[in-house]
């Protein structure tokens, strides 16, 4: 059995497509089952060479809601956003993050602390 202090980790990197949200958009990391998560990373480079826009979105499995994390945040061309900067977010088994862009070469990665929960 693992203990609450034990945790593995999980690290995700999508090219995103999407350009619209919600369940349309490019799901960059479920919460596996059984499992809380933290996103201790959370980061977009913009690959173009001119300012794009980004949306990331919190997919809330317990409600079935969508929530912005950033909305249309426009980055310049070749530069990167640390979405969370020193933050934390926590999700819980079936939460996700989901990606969507207007135009330009995104890619969006994370790096996950997993806990194993069996209540979850």
């Amino acid at each position: 059995m693992v203990s609450s202090l034990e945790y593995t980790t999980d690290s995700k990197s999508i090219t995103v497509s999407a350009t619209t949200g919600g369940a349309s958009g490019n799901v960059l990391y479920t919460c596996p089952n059984n499992h809380d998560a933290t996103i201790d990373y959370l980061g977009v480079t913009n690959g173009s060479s001119s300012s794009q826009k980004i949306t990331i979105q919190f997919y809330h499995a317990d409600d079935t809601t969508y929530k912005y994390l950033t909305n249309q945040h426009a980055i310049a061309g070749h530069d990167t956003y640390h979405v969370l900067n020193a933050d934390r977010f926590h999700l819980h088994a079936g939460d996700k993050i989901v990606c969507s862009k207007d135009a330009g070469d995104f890619d969006v990665s994370l790096s996950a602390r997993q806990f194993y929960n069996p209540n979850r």
